[in-house]
């Protein structure tokens, strides 16, 4: 998905240890000193994942660090936020996730033009450890015809 909007965090190791199939823009719950953090840039993606309880879609293990200015009404680093999806995008996705075991992974969080958070999240399928050398032996190989193309020399 291509949104317009200033990027704030990606995952970059989501893209390589899972095989993404769809993605969809969510809203997420923040408290304020969250927001202001997030604005700054102090958010990370990783090892964090998005699980389907109860009928809503929940952020878990995404950290967020505290707001030095909040003081006493920090929020806590690694709570679970709720991410906001319409009814039917959050069945079709809680079906998915149930009956084909697929993961939702966490993209990356944006700023849109409106100045609201916005988490890309992905369905995805874990890849193995064959398709994963398979990646960095493509990557590697890119890399090197690409530094011949740039110098015309081996």
């Amino acid at each position: 998905m291509n949104s317009p909007g200033k990027v704030i965090a990606v995952n970059k190791p989501a893209r390589f240890n899972y095989e993404i199939l769809e993605t969809f823009e969510a809203g997420i719950v923040l408290q304020g000193s969250e927001v202001k953090s997030i604005r700054e840039g102090r958010i990370s993606l990783k090892e964090s994942f998005a699980d389907v309880r109860d009928g809503e879609i929940i952020l878990v293990d995404c950290h967020i660090n505290p707001y030095e200015a909040a003081n006493r009404w920090n929020h806590d680093p690694r709570r679970p936020r709720k991410l906001l999806l319409h009814r039917r995008e959050i069945k079709r996705l809680n079906g998915k996730v149930r009956e084909r075991g697929l993961s939702l992974i966490p993209l990356r969080v944006l700023l849109n033009d409106k100045g609201l958070v916005k988490v890309e999240i992905a369905l995805g399928k874990g890849k193995k450890i064959y398709e994963k050398k398979d990646a960095i032996k493509a990557r590697d190989l890119d890399r090197q015809v690409r530094a011949v193309m740039k110098t015309g020399r081996r």
